[in-house]
């Protein structure tokens, strides 16, 4: 017997959140039938691997960073419009679509980050470190879907896409200033930076998770 699947509702408070729904509601009804959610998410994981392969290949030239900033703008495409397409033609498949769309975002933060440990720019245990940094957040999200019925998609009014923004000028900063800029013994002022956003990170995972915890005691209190 399959359980009923009831689906978490999704809190969007990201500053760019009103303006991306307009555009995102403009692009559906303008996309050929051939193009579905699942050519979508592929296309999504196909341009972060050309975001990492751009920051490795800089370690040959800094125009290779010019393929990570495009990436960015492709992964937008098909990272946000998956879901969206899905949700405008109701086709949703809430179980397959929330899993692999999801498993797909993890591979992409592996693939991005993994390549700008690769590159002149980032140290490889710092990039692995804003890895882990993202990935803690985004098992807060999954695990609040399951116990609360909410699935937050931007944290402090930053979102996926103000994330690539800022990933965005920071690899054009990368081309301009060179890997070098900033250097404090082994680490370089993109470390540094790196190692700050990472933090921030694990700062909002604790102070989310402790908050979500007394709500979910008192829940579970009232409940007994």
């Amino acid at each position: 017997m399959t359980v009923p699947l009831q689906s978490p509702r999704r809190i969007q408070r990201n500053v760019l959140a009103e303006s991306e729904k307009r555009l995102l509601a403009w692009i559906c009804p303008r996309l050929p039938a051939w193009v579905t959610p699942d050519k979508l998410t592929v296309l999504a994981l196909v341009a972060a691997a050309a975001i990492g392969a751009g920051y490795a290949l800089s370690n040959f030239d800094p125009a290779w960073l010019a393929l990570s900033v495009i990436g960015y703008f492709v992964h937008w495409f098909g990272d946000s419009l998956d879901g969206s397409i899905a949700r405008y033609r109701k086709i949703e498949r809430p179980r397959f679509g929330y899993f692999i769309d999801h498993s797909c975002d993890g591979l992409a933060s592996l693939l991005i980050l993994g390549g700008l440990g690769m590159s002149p720019y980032l140290r490889v245990d710092v990039a692995m470190f804003a890895v882990v940094a993202y990935l803690l957040l985004a098992v807060h999200t999954f695990l609040l879907a399951k116990v609360a019925g909410e699935f937050p998609l931007s944290h402090m009014g930053a979102g996926p896409t103000e994330l690539r923004i800022i990933l965005v000028a920071l690899t054009i900063t990368m081309g301009v200033l060179g890997p070098d800029v900033g250097r404090v013994a082994n680490l370089g002022a993109f470390d540094i930076l790196f190692i700050g956003l990472a933090a921030v990170l694990v700062t909002i995972f604790l102070v989310q998770t402790m908050r979500a915890g007394r709500s979910l005691a008192s829940i579970d209190a009232r409940e007994r």
